[in-house]
Parts: C-alpha cells; structure tokens; sequence
C-alpha cells in the first residue's frame, strides 16, 4: 500500500500521540525522555514538521517500542 507523502508524517504523529496517551505520558515528559523540546514533540504530533529518523528513534526509545512498530501506521486512519 502506497502512502502519500503529505500525509505519512501526519500519520506518524498521530501515532505518537496515541502510544503517548496510551502511557499517560505528558508532551513534555515525553520530551524530556526522548531528548527533545516539548514543541518539537507538538509539531511532529500535529504532523507539521517531519522528523528524522534519529527523532523517531529517540521517541520510539521513550515509548519503550522498537523504531518499526512506531512508524507502522498501516492501521492509523485519519
């Protein structure tokens, strides 16, 4: 299945926020986990910024998740 690449990133950051919610996590405790400021972790959740795969990873490391399972968003609809 093929993604458009507009909304991939959209996509990966609703992921994000869902895995965050899921753990009652803060953005901001999130960030600080991960190694980021709380505003870059609101614009990769609101898909207006595309992270790298360095961020991703750091966010994956917080969320306790391996990087793969984070960018899966086969089942994320919008």
């Amino acid at each position: 299945m093929m993604y458009e690449p507009n909304k991939i990133h959209i996509k990966i950051g609703l992921k994000i926020k869902l895995e965050r919610t899921k753990r009652k996590l803060s953005q901001e405790k999130l960030a600080e986990l991960a190694d980021l400021s709380k505003t870059h972790v609101g614009d990769i959740e609101r898909g207006t910024t595309i992270p790298t795969i360095e961020t991703l990873n750091k966010i994956a490391s917080a969320l306790n998740m391996e990087l793969v399972e984070l960018i899966d968003v086969s089942k994320v609809d919008l």
